[in-house]
């Protein structure tokens, strides 16, 4: 391997990949915009969380309709088409709701519909961008690869709230020109798009009928006992703990005397946490002791997630939501590496679509726990979430050590029979 592909971040010496690099750096800093003004418009419009998670359950709800027959077409449709067709129906959907609010006309139904509408297009081009980036890169990169993915998306947690910050503080510009900026994004990244090599597709897809491949992909993923539960893990955290974005305003607003408007401080505390954590642990995407710091940042979020249930005041806040930040961070920047290490790649987008319905999970998740919120106050709640996932994160990272030394006792008894396939060890 030359010396310029070394290392974490070595990666990017490959071209085709450092485009899509750069590509997904500006659709997940449109993403993270979004999940800023999103909250801040809803909230404005009705002054309630559950207003919050209803614009976020629209999202969820797409994604869920979508996200497995996404991962489907990703395994048989030209991935690049497929991603760049998802932005821009994102890029207009975004571009209507700009319309709207500088039109003086939005209402959250609006919200609502985009929300469902982007969560459709994140249900295909999610899946087949993580597939094109496992396509561009020898096998060996993989892991790296794949969590470096995650640091564009971790960076985009500190570019997009920024974005989002100068936009809302802006009196020339407001929303109106925050989706504007959002809709230009995702224009931009699928236009790059058209510097990439034709997408490989998989040689007789079209004879068997796309249900049949998304039965498959679903069978294949549950016979695979690590890959199995490195989904529930995935999808169970996300559940329990990513809606607290969801509830930060409200916090803000009714517990610590602070404009919902503040919530773009927050969020970029939380992104240069996980900007700083998700790079430090991109180094061991490919090494044995993946899945184990995977587990502790696990545990790390849950605990942070309860710090900011009980913080005095906005200043102690802030340093909860780096912490916060800073184990999500890991967690989700391991997520893809770990996963795609326990996948082969002819599975490889359908397995990615069910990644993605963890982002669908917590998207439905939202508008409960902000009812929840509305009941009962948003400290109670983060700190049931915090707790949750610290058992959550517990339970898992014992059962997967479990199947670590049940798979361990197969290979010692198997030894004289030389080397395994990797399906043949699962």
């Amino acid at each position: 391997m030359p010396r310029s592909e070394s290392g974490p971040l070595g990666v990017l010496a490959i071209r085709d990949f450092r485009i899509l690099f750069l590509g997904t750096l500006a659709a997940f800093t449109a993403f993270f915009t979004s999940t800023v003004i999103q909250g801040v418009v809803a909230f404005e419009l009705t002054g309630s969380n559950a207003a919050v998670g209803t614009a976020v359950f629209g999202q969820g709800l797409g994604m869920v309709f979508c996200g497995p027959l996404g991962g489907a077409f990703a395994d048989r449709l030209p991935k690049r088409r497929v991603v760049a067709v998802g932005q821009t129906i994102a890029a207009l959907s975004f571009a209507a709701l700009g319309l709207l609010y500088a039109a003086d006309r939005i209402v959250l139904w609006h919200l609502v519909a985009s929300s469902f509408v982007f969560g459709c297009a994140f249900g295909f081009l999610g899946p087949a961008r993580q597939a094109l980036a496992v396509d561009l890169v020898p096998p060996a990169r993989i892991g790296s690869a794949m969590a470096l993915s995650n640091v564009a998306n971790t960076l985009s947690r500190v570019t997009g709230p920024v974005v989002a910050g100068v936009l809302l503080d802006w009196e020339a510009a407001g929303p109106a020109a925050a989706y504007g900026v959002m809709s230009f994004l995702y224009a931009a990244s699928s236009l790059s798009l058209l510097l990439l090599p034709k997408s490989r597709v998989r040689p007789l897809a079209a004879e068997k009928h796309v249900v049949h491949d998304l039965v498959d992909g679903l069978r294949y993923a549950w016979r695979a006992p690590r890959l199995r539960l490195l989904l529930l893990f995935f999808v169970g955290v996300m559940l329990i703990g990513f809606p607290h974005v969801t509830l930060i305003p409200g916090l803000l607003e009714n517990e610590l005397g602070r404009p919902s408007q503040d919530v773009t401080r927050y969020a970029l505390f939380a992104a240069f946490g996980a900007l700083a954590t998700s790079v430090t642990v991109s180094r061991f995407a490919d090494s044995p002791h993946a899945v184990r710091i995977y587990g502790g940042m696990a545990i790390g979020f849950g605990l942070a997630l309860a710090a900011l249930a009980v913080v005095p005041n906005f200043g102690a806040g802030l340093a909860a939501m780096f912490f916060l930040g800073a184990s999500s961070g890991g967690f989700h920047a391991l997520n893809g590496a770990v996963v795609a290490r326990e996948t082969e790649p002819v599975y490889m987008g359908r397995v990615m679509s069910l990644t993605f319905l963890a982002f669908a999970a917590f998207s439905l998740s939202a508008l409960p726990l902000g009812l929840l919120a509305d009941a009962f106050g948003e400290r109670r709640v983060l700190l049931g979430m915090g707790i949750s996932v610290v058992v959550v994160a517990t339970f898992m990272n014992g059962q997967l050590a479990r199947a670590n030394r049940m798979l361990a006792g197969v290979q010692r008894s198997h030894a004289h029979d030389g080397p395994k396939t990797q399906e043949e060890a699962r």
